[in-house]
């Protein structure tokens, strides 16, 4: 999770590593895509699934951070396996992190439900441009030299999924990350990045037979954070188009559209105004997401649309 900060220490957050290990990007559609949260999730509606997702966050904020994420996952061996790929490029000022995962993940076919397990592996890039900043202590190691790092991973998750709700549990990278930083002092370690833990979960309440209503809930947790939480209320109408509204902690509010068409396609976007309380009213997030479901083996579902 990104934390809330005032303007004039975004750019101190972006370069100095050593204050703060490396947080995840932030994701409002995460019911959505659930793959660049969850490594279960590869394959488990039985279909052949592409996506692509792109966050503007706090536009016109100075080095405002901006995420976009590629994945495709299909389901294999008569649905009881899983495999995916997950391409996501995070940057926050001077800061720029790309990670490369392959997703696999075993399904478990109960009476009702799919109890999918997840895991991932990859790398992870790390990469600063100390000249894109001007620091108050130009003595200080961190700024002396630009990084370039790229560091193994390994993630893992558990799903369970019905046609009426959707859990999930994950740490999709499980390795802390440090590098050493040299000065005519020695050496300093710098604490990277930090295991984050996600709890998902959305539920669908039949109001009629044309209007449904899915609650959801995202919980993020990493060491020296506080708890964040996301809250959504969303409507679907006939099964294909959906509206709803969000807040993430009370700080920042927003709206969720989706669509589907033709029965492969969906399209959503996000519109999000943080408060006073983080950034100010002024610098609002977009986000817009693209995905294609496609039955390309026999025993793929062909139903035209899922709950999740």
């Amino acid at each position: 999770m990104k934390r809330l900060i005032p303007l004039s220490l975004v750019c101190w957050l972006a370069a100095t590593l050593s204050a703060h290990a490396q947080q995840d990007p932030l994701y409002s559609q995460y019911l959505n895509n659930p793959m660049v949260l969850n490594p279960a999730y590869a394959g488990i509606n039985d279909n052949l699934n592409l996506s692509v997702a792109y966050r503007h966050q706090w536009t016109g904020f100075e080095g405002n951070p901006t995420t976009m994420n590629f994945n495709g996952h299909v389901s294999l061996l008569e649905n009881r396996l899983g495999a995916g790929l997950l391409v996501v490029r995070d940057q926050l000022g001077s800061v720029a992190n790309t990670e490369i995962q392959a997703a696999f993940a075993y399904k478990l076919k109960l009476e009702a439900t799919t109890l999918s397990f997840g895991m991932q592996a990859g790398i992870v890039n790390f990469r600063s441009n100390v000249d894109k900043i001007n620091p108050y202590d130009k003595t200080d190691p961190v700024f002396l030299a630009n990084e370039n790092v790229t560091k193994p991973n390994v993630g893992a998750g558990l799903i369970l999924r019905s046609d009426r709700y959707l859990l999930g549990l994950s740490v999709p990278r499980l390795l802390g990350t440090t590098i050493d930083v040299s000065d005519s002092n020695g050496s300093t370690q710098l604490e990277l990045y930090k295991q984050h833990f996600y709890f998902f979960g959305g539920y669908v309440i039949f109001l009629n037979e044309n209007i449904r209503f899915k609650p959801a809930t995202l919980l993020r947790a990493v060491s020296g954070s506080p708890l964040s939480v996301d809250l959504n209320l969303n409507l679907v109408l006939n099964e294909r188009h959906s509206a709803g509204l969000f807040t993430r902690n009370f700080n920042s509010y927003g709206i969720i559209l989706q669509t589907n068409f033709s029965d492969r396609y969906r399209l959503g976007y996000t519109f999000e105004l943080p408060t006073n309380r983080s950034v100010g009213t002024q610098f609002n997030t977009h986000e817009i997401f693209l995905g294609m479901k496609l039955s390309v083996f026999e025993f793929h579902d062909r139903s035209s649309v899922n709950a999740f």
